[in-house]
């Protein structure tokens, strides 16, 4: 199979996951790249903060996954799926994901990503005016409390959020769901008017914490990261919804 000239870079992958049906419509291949500047005391993969290889980390040139993907392109097909670009944060290797990005674009590939919505927005624009959809995550949205969350403050990452509301796009918000850190009404009712405000047919979805990850931390000897948090029941998950639809926003389950 001919390439072109940017077949043979390389970048730093977790994982290809294919037939996935959890990361936009149909059935998807999700490409999980390493690399994240933020630090989520709750994060299911520490292992994706690094741009080190190691057991969980390797390296693959975007022509083997050009290879993976052409192996599934009739999946996509008849399910109306494609691929997305997940993490860590995708944007943190924006070379790699530029080239993937420009290569499946011209294929006519659907073309999802995931992000934390924080880079530099005239750096990533390319990238994103080429995405068919996009789910970005608001992770608390008062900024103070994101930073002690996160390790950043979320300024910039909803200002990158109004500029994605305005290039016209499929959006998803995603709320990582945690009990008694952003499940209060006043966060959900902040999040739920700045999404009605900013994204037009706007869409939020509900990702209830989990602690699968929990196990990663002490092989990575990351000790000091490791923290109890609890998971929202359904009872909660209720509450925060109907706030939500209340700010005349649409609750929506890829799970």
């Amino acid at each position: 199979m001919a390439l072109d000239s940017n077949g043979g870079i390389k970048g730093l992958i977790m994982q290809l996951q294919h037939f996935s049906v959890n990361d936009g419509d149909g059935i998807r291949t999700v490409i999980f790249m390493a690399g994240c500047p933020l630090r989520c005391k709750w994060c299911c993969n520490p292992e994706s903060w690094s741009l080190e290889i190691n057991e969980y980390v390797d390296e693959m040139s975007i022509s083997e996954i050009i290879d993976e993907v052409d192996r599934h392109i009739i999946f996509y097909r008849y399910s109306n799926g494609g691929i997305t670009y997940s993490g860590g944060e995708p944007t943190y290797q924006l070379n790699f994901l530029e080239n993937m990005v420009d290569i499946f674009y011209n294929r006519g590939i659907h073309q999802s990503i995931e992000t934390s919505g924080y880079f530099i927005w005239e750096d990533v624009y390319g990238v994103f005016e080429k995405m068919d959809f996009i789910f970005v995550d608001i992770k608390h949205f008062n900024s103070r409390r994101h930073k002690q969350l996160t390790g950043v403050h979320n300024h910039s990452i909803l200002d990158n959020i109004r500029a994605m509301g305005r290039l016209g796009k499929d959006i998803v918000i995603r709320i990582p769901l945690i009990k008694d850190i952003n499940d209060d009404e006043g966060n959900i009712a902040d999040t739920a008017e700045f999404v009605y405000r900013n994204i037009p047919n706007g869409k939020i979805e509900l990702l209830p914490y989990h602690s699968l990850g929990n196990y990663k931390y002490k092989s990575l000897g990351l000790d000091e990261y490791e923290y109890s948090f609890q998971t929202p029941d359904e009872e909660d998950i209720q509450r925060v919804k109907e706030i939500i639809n209340s700010y005349d926003v649409q609750t929506i389950e890829y799970r």
